[in-house]
């Protein structure tokens, strides 16, 4: 199966259901965390009665626009627990899910080129040794031994000073991951639903009891946001402001390349960070636009500036020719730390503002998220991402452990 999973085409792997009148919840966002969660859903907690909404196609928003580095190495304790638990999922997914797909633990690799990065990077590699999360701090020698391609000559604009390098982080096949999700919750007895657009919240006497959608009326006792980008839209409609900005994150490929790149690499200074994907493409990306907006293109300016941080690092990809760019919608908080839990309006469930950070929390969102939906309680790992922390002023400020946009 395994084998014939990667040839087929994804349409075969579940149903396309017509939409009925009521379930026991809708999860609206058929991406990465929506899937997830309605596969743990069924497979952890028996609920089966689950449709999964989605305005487009199955996996088309920013988990088919991501560029898929998997990592848990985030500095504060809350988010270094949420992320190793989703590293512990990632490494027995494809057994689970039977399905390959192409999780690569080749390592990620965050450079250090001013004194004040150092620090940082040293600090963070103790602080997620504590937590009990693999990490290392390398000097240049161990940079260069590590990651050869990397230029590390004193000679430059930024000079590389070191690095912290996690192992056990890598890269997956982000479609494959949409695919296996969406199988194992269909066969679970899930109705995944595409083309079908949440346009309101169905409300009574405070409470959500289902969604309006173009294609009639869901009703539903629980409704779970996991619409990244578009979750503030969704909100307003129940009268619900929330704390999260959307903005454009723009990605390139390289055409095909021989593999040469070993790992992934990060550079806040020079702005980039850079990986080859299973086929040999170079996927590479830098900061969220500074302007709030929905675009999903890419824009001269900024993909200029990515290759050309990307050629002070590696000058050997200087005859390399990008075959196309694009962009997705992150949601980001003030704290660039997610909102995962309950909201104020009963019966209405959230989950967004992981920023860059979605793809990576996959496996653990949904493992959170759908415990959540189904007790009705935060799961401990989501009890510190509440909404409520930004007006209590417990945030979890993971802008530096964020690095350049993952």
């Amino acid at each position: 199966m395994l084998d014939h999973g990667r040839h087929e085409h994804p349409g075969w792997l579940w149903r396309s259901p017509e939409p009925r009148t009521g379930y026991d919840a809708i999860i609206v966002g058929a991406g990465g965390h929506g899937l997830a969660t309605a596969y743990y859903l069924a497979e952890r907690h028996g609920m089966t009665d689950v449709a999964v909404l989605d305005r487009g196609w199955l996996g088309g928003g920013n988990m088919g626009r991501n560029t898929t580095i998997i990592r848990s190495n985030y500095l504060w304790d809350e988010s270094a627990a949420m992320y190793e638990h989703a590293l512990g999922l990632w490494e027995g997914l494809a057994q689970e899910l039977d399905y390959e797909l192409l999780f690569d633990q080749r390592g990620v690799l965050n450079l250090a080129h001013v004194g004040q990065a150092v620090r940082e990077g040293v600090r963070r590699a103790e602080a997620n040794r504590l937590n009990g999360v693999d990490a290392e701090w390398l000097d240049v020698d161990g940079v260069a031994e590590f990651c050869p391609l990397v230029n590390v000559s004193p000679d430059v604009r930024y000079p590389v000073l070191g690095g912290t390098l996690q192992r056990r982080a890598g890269i997956a096949k982000h479609d494959h991951v949409a695919w296996a999700y969406a199988r194992g919750a269909d066969a679970r007895g899930v109705d995944l639903i595409q083309g079908c657009e949440v346009t309101g919240m169905l409300t009574d006497g405070g409470r959500v009891v289902g969604v309006e959608t173009t294609r009639g009326r869901i009703e539903a006792p629980r409704v779970a946001l996991a619409a990244a980008g578009h979750t503030t839209v969704l909100a307003d409609t129940v009268g619900l402001r929330l704390p999260v900005q959307s903005h454009p994150l723009q990605a390139l490929v390289s055409e095909l390349l021989e593999p040469v790149l070993n790992c992934v690499v990060m550079s806040n200074a020079v702005h980039v960070y850079v990986s080859q994907a299973h086929k040999g493409e170079l996927v590479m990306g830098a900061g969220v636009d500074a302007y709030t907006g929905y675009g999903q293109r890419g824009s001269f300016h900024v993909i200029e500036a990515q290759m050309a941080a990307a050629l002070e690092l590696f000058p050997v990809f200087a005859q390399a020719h990008v075959l196309r760019t694009w962009a997705g919608i992150v949601d980001v908080t003030p704290d660039a730390s997610p909102i995962l839990g309950l909201t104020p309006v009963e019966g209405l469930f959230i989950n967004c503002g992981w920023g860059t950070g979605g793809f990576k929390a996959t496996p653990g969102a949904g493992w959170v998220y759908a415990e959540t939906i189904a007790k009705g309680e935060p799961h401990p790992l989501a009890e510190p991402f509440a909404l409520e922390r930004f007006t209590s002023g417990a945030l979890i400020d993971e802008h530096g452990a964020a690095a350049v946009a993952h």
